[in-house]
């Protein structure tokens, strides 16, 4: 469980309302039913929208109840659905924005999503200064100042069964699997996979896919097919490879693997997990996660603070500005500042 910050009231406000944009990612539900309920026990009317930034600007906004979000904790995907607008990312736009939430008469809002999604959340509160609240909510688990993400630890484990599958055929006839995982720029679902499943190799995003690496599988099989095992069974396990290879933000460096692995004399076989990793019921740390961050995305409103995102460090709740994340390396002085709830309340 994590160190929960007291919070103290000191606004008052009547009407939020909640998005989910971006990519989905498992525990979005989890989120938005602990923001509904959460200011359902402080008397705020809690509004939906629907379809991300997209909805937000075409004003697809209902009013949801603790009725709208019973028996969603243990769905994948997200209730209020999600989009990528790319038309946000005009100043115009995300005034039309303001102004319809001001004409359903919202004072905060809160937005789960990725570093885009957040990103966007925080130009609409520092232009407008509409209190605003972001949630880490992607499976690439790549949000800086936060230690995890809504979704990550889920994605890891659809990945690591799938990757226990493959190993059985792997292992049957000798061969070498390339498994491709999600997460973007992001290694971080390639390296928690590759030593949970005992990968042979792992590639990561900011490594080039060339004829050296393959090489260098060739010859690990090789060694290993040229030691002499103690038992048939044996023999077939040591011809049989798991490389794991994390997509990066450019399509098709499996299939170059793949295709240097062909002229090294080797039979690949690939498998793209692709979006199966978004889906799927969450995990339970992914359930507390997210209900913990959203129910304090309510109570942090409710502190008197804006445009921040509540976040994880070394096991606590905390809040950091939004500004942060636009920042790959924040300095160390920078990062003294992103202060625990629990300190910027004192």
């Amino acid at each position: 469980m994590y160190t929960l910050p007291t919070l103290h009231i000191k606004k008052n406000i009547s009407r939020i309302a909640v998005l989910t944009s971006g990519g989905d990612a498992p525990g979005m539900n989890a989120a938005i039913r602990a923001v509904v309920r959460t200011a359902l026990s402080y008397s705020i009317e809690t509004l939906g929208i629907y379809r991300g930034y997209s909805g937000l600007i075409e004003g697809d906004i209902h009013p949801l109840t603790s009725a709208s979000v019973e028996n969603i904790i243990q769905r994948g995907g997200t209730l209020l659905r999600s989009d990528r607008c790319l038309e946000f990312k005009h100043k115009s736009v995300r005034q039309r924005a303001y102004d319809t939430l001001v004409s359903h008469s919202v004072e905060a809002l809160v937005v789960i999503g990725g570093d885009g999604s957040l990103t966007g959340a925080h130009l609409l509160g520092r232009e407008t200064g509409l209190p605003v609240i972001g949630i880490p909510g992607t499976i690439d688990n790549d949000i800086c100042l936060t230690d995890d993400t809504i979704g990550f630890d889920t994605a890891v484990n659809t990945a690591l069964n799938a990757i226990d599958r493959i190993r059985d055929t792997a292992d049957s006839h000798g061969r070498v699997f390339l498994v491709e995982v999600m997460g973007r720029d992001s290694g971080h679902i390639a390296s928690e996979v590759g030593i949970a499943g005992g990968a042979d190799y792992v590639v990561l995003p900011d490594s080039e896919i060339h004829q050296a690496q393959a090489q260098a599988i060739i010859q690990q099989s090789v060694k290993a097919k040229s030691q002499q095992p103690d038992t048939q069974e044996q023999s077939q396990y040591d011809k049989s490879q798991i490389i794991i290879v994390a997509e990066g933000s450019s399509p098709g460096r499996t299939q170059s693997l793949a295709q240097h692995l062909i002229e090294q004399g080797q039979e690949p076989r690939m498998c793209i997990l692709g979006h199966i990793q978004r889906g799927g019921s969450p995990t339970g740390h992914d359930r507390v996660l997210a209900s913990s961050l959203g129910s304090f995305a309510v109570k942090y409103l409710l502190s008197g603070h804006q445009n921040h995102m509540v976040g994880v460090n070394k096991g606590a709740i905390l809040a950091v500005p939004l500004a942060g994340l636009l920042k790959e390396s924040p300095s160390e002085k920078e990062l003294q500042t992103f202060e625990p709830l629990w300190d910027l309340l004192k």
